[in-house]
């Protein structure tokens, strides 16, 4: 068995990397859907929730970066086109969103996916005893579940 220079299986590593680029390609959209309704909110909450959206796309730009990084840490390289985002994501696309309810339900189906990715890579990385994606995986599940709960509170719905 090939080991990488970070004592990774260079097998495992590779398919990590592939995983973490469709998980890249899926952070993206939601970055730029984050943008979207950060600059066209309306309404009676605009002045609450225009700052929100700030907060998450600050964060969603943060985690592209932590996450080109763990791919190349891995040996592989991160995708960076448009064309690689459209073609490798799943995250709802909100175009012209305006309204705060469809906002937050653009957030937080956008999160229930990313979070789908995520716990495919958790599995994936601990089958690899990779414990850095391991971490960063279990740092951003905890705490997109966090803003999914509080969304849905703020949409008063159950979880």
């Amino acid at each position: 068995m090939k080991m990488n220079s970070i004592g990774l299986n260079a097998e495992k590593s590779q398919k990590l990397s592939n995983d973490l680029n469709l998980l890249l390609a899926n952070f993206q959209r939601y970055y730029q859907n984050l943008r979207g309704i950060h600059w066209n909110i309306k309404g009676k909450r605009f002045f609450d929730l225009h700052v929100k959206f700030e907060e998450l796309y600050t964060d969603a730009n943060m985690k592209v970066d932590l996450l080109a990084e763990r791919i190349l840490t891995l040996g592989g390289v991160p995708q960076h086109t448009f064309e690689d985002y459209i073609e490798n994501s799943k995250v709802p696309i909100g175009k012209n969103v305006t309204d705060d309810e469809q906002s937050i339900r653009l957030i937080v189906n956008s999160l229930s996916e990313l979070l789908r990715i995520e716990r495919s890579i958790l599995e994936t990385s601990a089958d690899a005893n990779d414990e850095g994606t391991n971490s960063m995986m279990g740092d951003f599940i905890s705490e997109q579940e966090k803003t999914v709960w509080m969304m849905k509170a703020w949409l008063a719905e159950e979880i």
